[in-house]
Formats: structure tokens, C-alpha cells, sequence
């Protein structure tokens, strides 16, 4: 079953989810592109910043989830430029013509053999082209850990067997080498971001928006409740409180390929 998203509960940590797009983007050194393409748009603010950088491209989001195209119409209405969202399942998009960015901001986590999908991706670009995204990889920390255990347990096998979690990034070289090959200048680079987040179980609100999507879109309302009720006592305990904040490790995979 494919998670139900929430856009509210995404943007909750609006700013801290922005920042890595904005570091991305921010290496994509593209002039005077006609056709941008934003795959797993989400509910499409940062969509809008990329017409708004580019007034004068076809800005296009593409997302596979109604809830998030439903927010993101809003920019279509009010935004600059030729800004325009369709929901699609990315695996299935083809552009009506080489695009000159593409990005992807937090998504490819979601597609199952998502290295398989890049070649196709760098040979859609137009000659000098770019393709930036950006992947999470924190399968190894406590939040992902947690989540895992609790799914494999007694009380959550069988409710859970064959939910899809996020699969996260491969290694920066991983992609080098698969870009390269495909005829791309490849720049890949890793961050881990220090998030102090404010608020009451604020890494449970977090993830809340993400990566329990997939558990909390299995379940009813009343298991919803019970596996929350679980998670975040531990999640408290892993990442504790502090006078200013709850300190959120959060470890980041970058991509800009160029196509020759």
C-alpha cells in the first residue's frame, strides 16, 4: 500500500526540510533553462522557487500523491511563471521534450531500484542539462532502527508484513560511477545536518510527516495510536530533550550531474 501523505504534517519542519533543496539547487548552475522538471514535487513550495529563479521555463512538478498535488495547486494559482503540477507516478514521466534541470528533492528514498530510473532520467536532459537530487541516508539511526524492530515484533508482523519502508541513499560513489557511465560531470557530496527542533516529541512529529507514512497508512486509527504509543518513548529516549531544542542527526546524499 502506497503512504497516505499528510502536506500539513510535512511542513510542520518546513524550514529544515527546505534547506537541503536550496543547498542542491544551489549547485545547479543552469542560465536560461526552457523546461524544469520537479519530480516528487511534494505540496510544491519549492516548486515555486524554482519559477520564481527561472521565470521564464516551464516549471513543471510531477508528484505521486493527490493530498500533496491538491496543496500544491495553490502555487500553480498565485505563482510566477508558467507553473504547473500533475500527479504522476515519476517512474512513468517522460518530458514532450529534453528538459534542462531536473530535480528531485527527497523522493528517490521511495522508488524501489531507483538507480535503475537516474540513466533514464540523465538521458531525458537536453544537452547540457542538469539533474540534482538529493537523498536521505539514515537506515542506521535510531529512528529507522526503532521503526524497523517494531514492525518485525509480534504485535506489528503480521499487521505490517509487506510494508515498503523508505529503502534511503546508495553511497555517493555508487552514483559517480552510475552518472558517469552515463555520460554526465558528476559532482556527489554527503552533509549531516544538525536539526534543533522545537516543541513537545518533536523527532516523532518529524517522522510522523515521513517516514512512517508507510505504518501509519497500513493501519487503522486505533493500531495508528498503539505503534505511536510504542515508538515514541524510545524515540524520546534516543534523542533526548535539551534546554534548547532536540538535537535531529539527519545525514544527506547530494547529486549534480551535468549531461555532456
Amino acid at each position: 500500500m502506497s503512504p497516505v501523505w499528510d502536506p500539513q504534517q510535512y511542513l510542520r519542519f518546513d524550514d529544515e526540510r527546505s534547506r537541503p533543496f536550496f543547498d542542491l539547487t544551489g549547485r545547479v548552475q543552469a542560465s536560461a533553462p526552457r523546461l524544469v522538471a520537479d519530480l516528487g514535487c511534494g505540496p510544491g513550495q519549492l516548486t515555486a522557487a524554482l519559477a520564481r529563479r527561472w521565470p521564464d521555463a516551464d516549471v513543471q512538478g510531477i508528484d505521486s500523491s493527490a493530498e500533496m498535488i491538491s496543496a500544491a495547486s495553490q502555487h500553480a494559482a498565485e505563482g510566477p511563471g508558467r507553473l504547473s503540477f500533475t500527479c504522476a507516478d515519476v517512474r512513468d514521466w517522460k518530458p514532450d521534450r529534453p528538459a534542462d534541470v531536473i530535480v528531485s528533492n527527497a523522493l528517490l528514498q521511495w522508488v524501489p531500484g531507483h538507480r535503475d530510473l537516474l540513466p533514464e532520467w540523465a538521458a531525458a536532459l537536453a544537452p547540457g542539462g542538469w539533474l540534482a537530487f538529493q537523498v536521505p541516508g539514515n537506515s542506521d539511526q535510531p529512528s529507522h532502527v526503532i521503526m524497523r524492530e517494531l514492525a518485525a515484533s509480534p504485535r506489528w508482523r503480521a499487521a505490517l508484513d509487506g510494508v515498503e519502508l523508505n529503502r534511503q541513499a546508495l553511497d555517493p560513489a555508487e552514483y559517480v560511477d552510475l552518472l558517469g557511465r552515463a555520460g554526465c560531470a558528476v559532482d556527489a557530496w554527503e552533509t549531516t545536518y544538525l536539526h534543533i527542533l522545537p516543541g513537545e516529541d518533536p523527532v516523532l512529529e518529524w517522522y510522523k510527516g515521513t517516514g512512517l507514512r508507510p505504518v501509519l497508512t497500513a493501519l487503522d486509527p486505533d493500531q495508528a495510536a498503539e505503534f505511536l504509543a510504542e515508538y515514541g518513548p524510545r524515540i524520546r529516549a534516543a534523542y533526548p530533550r535539551q534546554p534548547y531544542g532536540t538535537v535531529l542527526p539527519f545525514r544527506r546524499v547530494f547529486v549534480v550531474a551535468r549531461r555532456a
